[in-house]
Parts: structure tokens; C-alpha cells; sequence
């Protein structure tokens, strides 16, 4: 159990400052769709790659945080090394029509002391690309910085950096056997029009549908809307349905709580619902509601980087994470959930009966928790996050 030795509540930094963000397979997982089918149990419970390796949080004291560029093919390809069944991220259109990787609303640069942004969605994708790294050597981008939620500037400085990318770049050089969540980003704070939602969306599915070939590909988005549409407009790929889970409110009722979010999805033939970790702990109930509709379920979320958080949804019936840490929690998965092997000891009754040697069986070495135990856990957890 090294791995959960790694990963403590206590190395999670402000677990209220959450940024955003099923299961399916490729090769390494069969073909991928069976996973998803909101009627079928998926195979195993999956783990997802947060924006590939993990997100960039620059003003993180955890270096792992600032190890790989977020949202690149470096980081996309790192994940593949490691047994995630999907990365996930995050994909705009730009002014041209050209569907890129990027998570920000909006993308910052500082020359000679002044700071200018720009929105991704209104500059083409030549000046997205003249960000960061360059392709070609021996080319200076412009600098590229990052702005937090409460005002702070940083550089964007991490270990191993790689350029700005778009969608058709991602499919055509990340690991085909991965699978790809690709969630729809659109600005939380932006009334869009139906004709510009399926203007965007429709840049994005000729994209999908020319790179893809067999690769699994789920999409999902925050906009009820995009959400909506993303299902009118193809039958082929299995859409979800992100959600805070209610620990933020907004003007639009159906992104505050998951009650809101099974309606969401059984009325317009979404699959599932992904949801913000703490939602999923401070609504447990929600999980059995969840599953009476006929609904996966997967989170993100902060606490998705803590082994234990990860087991305990397990159990729950949530069926799969997205995590930043990914060899952390992958290597935790396989020793707490799926089973292993190992030879078995030599023991003084085998040794007796001359049974034991070179034998194998098959453990786990998941925790054995009685009922009253696990909903103690669920308790303690549901408290520790309210805080």
C-alpha cells in the first residue's frame, strides 16, 4: 500500500478551490463502448487522466502540480504510460473554426511589464499558436501566464513544457489506445445563442469523426445546452453531464445539484453524469438515485488525488475518477480494488500437508471494513469537506 502512503488529505492544498475538469476501453479495454452504456456495468472501475498528467495548479507548493504542461501531447502520452483508460480535456473553437486544447476562458501574455488577454474563442488559431513553446526551433512564443479565480498572475513554468496544441494534433499523436474525454468548454458566464452552440460543436464533430477511427471518445460539458445538442447532433458517442453537484449555484437551475443533473440527463438521452467529488459525498443518496436512472457515474475533483477518497466512492458505486495524480492513483486502484497475485508463503500447515509450495492464489488487499465502519467513513468524510 505504498502508493496510498504518498497521497494524504493532508497533501491536497484548499480543497475549496477546485478547478475543473466512464468508463470505456480501447485496446487495452476492449473496443470501449460497453463501459458506458448507461444500461451495462462497466468492466472495472476506470481512472481517468485530468487534462492528460494532471492539471497545472502554479501556485502549488506540490511539485507534481508543476511537473508536466496541462492540456499537451507530452502530458497526453506521459498518462498512456501508466493503466488510465481516458484522459480528459478540454477543447474550444477558435475564431476560425479550429477546435484547440485549452482550458482558460480567456489566455494572458506580459510584454514589457504589461498584461494583455485575450478570449481563446475570439483570436485565430495562428495566435493561439504563437503562445508558449513553438514548434519550430529556434522560435520565441510570446510568454504565456495564468491567472487564478482570485486575481493572481503566475508564470507558466513547468517542468517539462510543450506547445499549445489543437484536437486533430491530439488524435493524430497521443496513444491511440487511450481513450479521449473531451469536454465541450464554454464560458460559464457567457448566454450563448442555440446557432452559435452547434456552430462550435459542429467544428469539433468533423474533427471526431474524420481523426477518431476506433478510438473511444466520450464528451462532456458543463452548458445543459451544448450538452443537449452534442446528443441531437450524433448517436455515436456517449455524452455526460458535468456538475458541480451543487456546491456552487448558478442562474441556470440545472447545473446546482445532481438531482437536477439525473432530469438533465434523462430527459434529453444523456449517458451519465460526471460530478465534483464533494457533490457526490455530501449527497450520497444521490448514487442510488443515480443508478435507478440507469446512469453512470464518474467525479473530479481534488480529492480524487487521495487513495482512500477513491476507494470509499468505489464501494459507493461510483464507477470511475479523474485524477491529477495518475501513477499514484492508478498504482492504488490496482492494490485496493482489483485483484492480485502472488505466490504464496510457505507456511508451517502447508509445509505439513505438502501443499503450498510455488502455489499460487489470489488476494486483495483492499481494507476489510464492516458495514458499521464504511458508514462511519461515509460520515466523517461528509464532515471533513463541509469545513
Amino acid at each position: 500500500m505504498a502508493a496510498i502512503k504518498a497521497v494524504h488529505v493532508s497533501d491536497v492544498p484548499h480543497l475549496d478551490q477546485v478547478t475543473e475538469n466512464v468508463s470505456i476501453y480501447t485496446n487495452r479495454f476492449n473496443k470501449g463502448i460497453d463501459c458506458v452504456k448507461a444500461t451495462l456495468t462497466p468492466p472495472k472501475f476506470c481512472v481517468i487522466g485530468h487534462r492528460g498528467s494532471g492539471m497545472n495548479m502554479l501556485y502549488s507548493s506540490d511539485n507534481r502540480m508543476k511537473a508536466i504542461k496541462e492540456n499537451s501531447i507530452i502530458s497526453f502520452n506521459n498518462a498512456a504510460k501508466f493503466p488510465v483508460d481516458f484522459v480528459e480535456f478540454d477543447v474550444q473553437v477558435t475564431k476560425d473554426d479550429i477546435p484547440i486544447i485549452f482550458h482558460d476562458d480567456l489566455i494572458f501574455n506580459e510584454e514589457n511589464g504589461t498584461i494583455s488577454e485575450k478570449r481563446v474563442t475570439e483570436i485565430t488559431l495562428a495566435e493561439f499558436l504563437s503562445y508558449g513553446p513553438q514548434r519550430e526551433l529556434g522560435n520565441a512564443g510570446k510568454s504565456l501566464i495564468r491567472k487564478t479565480k482570485d486575481g493572481r498572475i503566475f508564470n507558466w513554468k513547468v517542468e517539462n513544457d510543450d506547445s499549445l496544441c489543437t484536437l486533430q494534433e491530439a488524435f493524430q499523436k497521443v496513444n491511440s489506445s487511450l481513450g479521449f474525454n473531451i469536454e465541450l468548454k464554454f464560458d460559464d458566464y457567457v448566454i450563448y445563442k442555440e446557432e452559435e452552440l452547434v456552430h462550435a460543436l459542429q467544428a469539433v464533430l468533423k474533427v471526431v469523426f474524420e481523426y477518431a477511427k476506433d478510438r473511444p471518445i466520450i464528451f462532456s460539458t458543463f452548458q445543459p445546452d451544448a450538452a443537449r445538442l452534442i446528443r441531437s447532433l450524433q448517436n455515436t458517442h456517449p455524452v455526460y453531464f458535468l456538475t458541480n453537484g451543487g456546491n456552487e449555484i448558478y442562474s441556470d437551475v440545472r447545473r446546482n445539484n445532481l438531482d437536477e443533473a439525473i432530469k438533465m440527463c434523462l430527459e434529453n438521452g444523456l449517458q451519465g453524469i460526471v460530478s465534483e467529488v464533494k457533490g457526490i459525498f455530501r449527497n450520497q443518496e444521490a448514487v442510488s438515485r443515480i443508478k435507478d436512472s440507469h446512469l453512470s457515474l464518474l467525479s473530479y475533483g481534488q480529492l480524487n488525488n487521495v487513495a482512500e477518497a477513491v476507494y470509499m466512492q468505489y464501494l459507493m458505486g461510483v464507477e470511475g475518477v479523474i485524477v491529477d495524480f495518475v501513477g499514484e492513483i492508478t498504482e492504488a486502484v490496482s492494490d485496493l480494488i482489483h485483484p492480485v497475485k502472488k505466490e504464496e508463503e510457505k507456511s508451517e500447515e502447508a509445509a505439513s500437508v505438502g501443499e503450498g509450495l510455488g502455489k499460487i492464489q489470489v488476494t486483495n488487499r483492499r481494507p476489510n471494513f464492516t458495514q458499521l465502519e464504511l458508514t462511519f467513513l461515509q460520515k466523517l468524510i461528509s464532515q471533513l469537506i463541509q469545513h
